[in-house]
């Protein structure tokens, strides 16, 4: 198996954290499938994300005192492996695990994906479980000095120790049968723990041995640039960014940090912006609410990620969806540049303006992405020959996101734009 043949185009889909943080329950995932089986897919929309701490008894029980209950309860089987809570995921009883509930999105036309922590159960360790396929323990392997600052669930594994590899080979093989087809493993993306880069090769080794093609997203950010080989060799995705949350100056900072990973985007291989904090968000951390985001700001982030081809994850309770966000996700002409545009590019920025520029990749058509990056309406430009043309006189610009068509009529072109707002532009 070829793994940047796991995603040809950068995926999309949803994911659990934003909403409902650690407490995200089976029928809560199956509302947000049958939402998006109807009025999204038809636009690209695909993945079903379980996140973090699917496998903890009274997850999020504690919220106002931890966000992870230290030493928690978990499911977990003899093999050392973390099992779905049957609290939470009632089918999952009876050692079925997510097999049911991956069928039953499945069924949808929809693929199943869940989020997973780097290494080995820290119970697992303590009490000495065994390891599917050798006769090595799990103390033998786990490192108890690499461990999460943020997490208190794992300890990371010894790539050394013997049965360290068969470990990652059994964990796969049981996402493989219960019909996972999208990883996203966490604290091993920044590289905080000397092993994180030689476990990152461990699972990418455990996929391909699984037999099921499995795409591998690795959390959190900010990635290492100077490890960016690293990264598209063994991953799908890689974040960029810390968990990204709605808040302009956060958003404002992905200007630069998609001006440093341009270069790395690829079939197969995507720098991850994360998740798009839209809609309703926070329940789960006792803060609901409706994005922080303007409109324009929205706007901004959905032109930014799409004209990088970042990965698209909505972070928002779909069942929620108000009107203008269901349209600002199934915009089809926006939505193009996800799978058929390449070589995107920042031609400039300062701090008060940003300029990208791609093309598509079946027809004559450059996209010109403006932004206003002040918080005062303003005139955004950019001259022809500074994207290739040699005049805008005698080409058609359609801005994507209100339809609206203009004939080029000199060899600049501005537009009004207003605070953190954006305008794509078809250029034919």
């Amino acid at each position: 198996m070829d793994k940047n043949k796991f995603a040809p185009t950068p995926p999309m889909g949803w994911n659990s954290y934003d909403y409902y943080d650690t407490t995200v329950n089976e029928e809560q995932v199956k509302a947000n499938a049958d939402y998006m089986a109807k009025h999204l897919k038809d636009y690209g929309w695909e993945y079903i994300v379980v996140d973090i701490q699917w496998y903890a008894h009274a997850a999020g029980s504690q919220r106002d005192r931890y966000q992870y209950i230290p030493f928690g309860k978990v499911e977990i089987d003899e093999y050392s492996r973390l099992l779905p809570c049957p609290d939470r995921f009632p089918s999952s009883a009876g050692g079925r695990g997510f097999k049911p509930l991956a069928d039953y999105i499945h069924s949808l036309g929809l693929k199943f994906g869940i989020h997973i922590m780097r290494g080995i159960p820290r119970i697992a360790a303590h009490n000495h479980m065994k390891i599917y396929g050798t006769d090595r323990t799990a103390n033998e392997i786990a490192d108890p000095s690499s461990i999460c600052f943020w997490n208190p669930d794992m300890y990371g594994v010894n790539p050394a120790a013997e049965g360290a590899q068969e470990y990652y080979n059994s964990i796969f093989r049981l996402y493989a049968d219960w019909g996972v087809d999208y990883i996203k493993c966490d604290d091993i993306c920044r590289h905080d723990m000397p092993s994180a880069e030689q476990e990152t090769i461990m699972i990418h080794k455990a996929i391909l041995n699984s037999g099921r093609p499995m795409v591998l997203s690795l959390s959190p950010g900010p990635a290492r640039i100077e490890k960016a080989w690293h990264y598209e060799k063994y991953a799908n995705m890689w974040r960029i960014t810390d968990d990204f949350w709605d808040h302009w100056p956060l958003l404002l900072n992905m200007f630069e940090r998609c001006e440093l990973w341009q270069n790395h985007v690829s079939g197969g291989c995507y720098p991850d912006c994360d998740m798009l904090p839209l809609g309703y968000i926070g329940k789960g951390f006792n803060d609901e609410r409706y994005t922080r985001f303007t409109k324009d700001e929205q706007i901004t982030m959905m032109t930014l990620w799409c004209i990088f081809r970042s990965p698209l994850m909505v972070g928002a309770e779909l069942t929620k969806l108000d009107d203008w966000t269901l349209k600002l996700l199934t915009n089809k002409k926006v939505l193009r540049l996800i799978s058929r545009s390449a070589g995107a590019r920042q031609v400039m920025r300062d701090k008060n303006q940003a300029v990208w520029l791609s093309r598509d990749t079946e027809k004559d058509v450059l996209y010109l992405a403006l932004f206003n990056l002040s918080d005062n309406e303003r005139m955004v430009g950019i001259s022809s020959c500074e994207i290739g043309l040699d005049t805008f006189m005698g080409h058609t610009l359609e801005e994507l996101w209100t339809g609206e068509i203009m004939q080029g009529k000199e060899d600049t072109f501005k537009t009004a734009i207003p605070p953190h707002g954006a305008r794509l532009y078809a250029i034919q």
